[in-house]
C-alpha cells in the first residue's frame, strides 16, 4: 500500500511561524507545509510570514531538520499569487525557489478560471517549466468556486503542454472547499466522483465545515464528529487511486492537541482493511441521501 503521510500547516494565528513547525517535530508528524500566509494591519501589527522573511540560513536550518526528522514538506503559495494577475507569476516563483531551498516536493497553488482553462494553463506554463527544473511538482487546489468540470477541462489543457515532464502536475483535493462547492454542496464525496478517473489527485487539504462558509474545522471535530462514513468513503477512494501524497491538516486549533487526535484516527482509517471499496457511505458531510456513491 503506498505511504500517505500526515501533517499540519503554518497558520497566520499563531504566535509565530514555527510554532506550529515545532509542534509537529514534537509530535512525529511526517508531513508540514509552509503557507506563506502575511498580513499586515495598519497599526503596524504582522502576523504570519511570507518567503522574504526566510534568509538563507533559516531556509538551510528548516531544510536539515526535514530530513532528520523524515518530513515531506510542501509549500502553499501565497494566496495572491494567481498567475493571471501581473503580479502572479513572480509570486509564484517566489514560492518555488523558497521550495527547493527547504527540500520541499510540492508547490501548491489555486485555481483561477476567470480566462477558462485555457487562459490559465497559458498563465502557469512557465512556472510549471521551472518548478519542473527543480525536481518539483506543483498542484493546483479547488476553490468553493472551482468545479469538478472545471478541473477536467483544466487537466485536458494541461496535457497539451508541450515538454512537461509526466507527473510534474496535479490537482490538491481540498474537502472542505469541495463541501461548499455549489455543484456539490454538502456532498464533497460527489465531487471526487466526478473528477476524471485519470485525473491525477497528488495532494489533499483536510479539513471540515457544515456547508456554510470555509470554517476550516480540524478533521472530526465537524460533521464527522458523529458519522466518520464520508471520511471513510474519502479513503476508500485514496485507496482506489493508489494515492500516495501528504495528507494536510489545514488549521491551528486551540488547542493543537486536537491534531495529534485527528491524525491518529485519520491513520487507522488509512491503514484498516478496504473490504468493500464500493459500499456507499451513510454521509459525506451531510451527503445527500438520494446520491449513489
Amino acid at each position: 500500500m503506498p505511504r500517505i503521510r500526515i501533517g499540519n500547516q503554518t497558520a497566520v494565528s499563531s504566535a509565530n511561524p514555527f510554532e506550529p513547525f515545532d509542534f509537529a517535530l514534537q509530535k512525529g508528524f511526517d508531513a508540514f507545509e509552509w503557507f506563506a500566509d502575511k498580513k499586515v494591519y495598519e497599526d503596524g501589527r504582522v502576523q504570519g510570514w511570507d518567503e522574504a522573511d526566510m534568509n538563507p540560513e533559516r531556509r538551510a536550518e528548516i531544510c536539515s531538520a526535514g530530513i532528520a526528522h523524515d518530513i515531506r514538506f510542501t509549500v502553499h503559495a501565497p494566496w495572491q499569487a494567481n498567475p493571471l494577475n501581473e503580479d502572479g507569476v513572480p509570486l509564484l516563483l517566489r514560492s518555488v525557489e523558497f521550495a527547493r531551498d527547504i527540500g520541499a516536493d510540492l508547490v501548491n497553488l489555486h485555481l483561477y478560471m476567470d480566462r477558462g482553462s485555457r487562459g490559465y494553463v497559458e498563465a502557469l506554463t512557465p512556472v510549471l517549466h521551472r518548478a519542473s527544473t527543480l525536481d518539483l511538482r506543483v498542484s493546483i487546489e479547488n476553490t468553493p468556486e472551482t468545479t469538478p468540470d472545471d478541473f477536467n477541462r483544466t487537466f485536458e489543457e494541461l496535457a497539451k503542454v508541450p515538454s512537461l515532464p509526466g507527473g510534474a502536475v496535479g490537482m490538491c483535493l481540498d474537502i472542505g472547499h469541495a463541501n461548499l462547492c455549489e455543484p456539490t454542496h454538502n456532498n464533497f464525496i460527489r465531487y471526487v466522483d466526478l473528477l476524471a478517473a485519470d485525473l491525477p489527485i497528488i495532494h489533499l487539504h483536510a479539513h471540515e465545515n457544515h456547508g456554510d462558509r470555509d470554517r476550516h474545522l480540524t478533521l472530526f471535530t465537524g460533521p464527522s464528529r458523529e458519522d466518520d462514513s464520508g471520511i471513510r468513503a474519502l479513503v476508500k477512494r485514496l485507496h482506489r487511486r493508489a494515492y500516495e501524497g501528504v495528507i494536510v491538516l489545514e488549521q491551528w486549533p486551540q488547542p493543537p492537541q486536537l491534531l495529534v487526535e485527528a491524525a491518529s484516527r485519520l491513520r487507522a482509517l488509512l491503514e484498516s482493511p478496504q473490504s468493500d471499496p464500493l459500499a456507499p457511505p451513510r454521509n459525506a458531510l451531510h451527503l445527500l441521501q438520494n446520491d449513489t456513491v
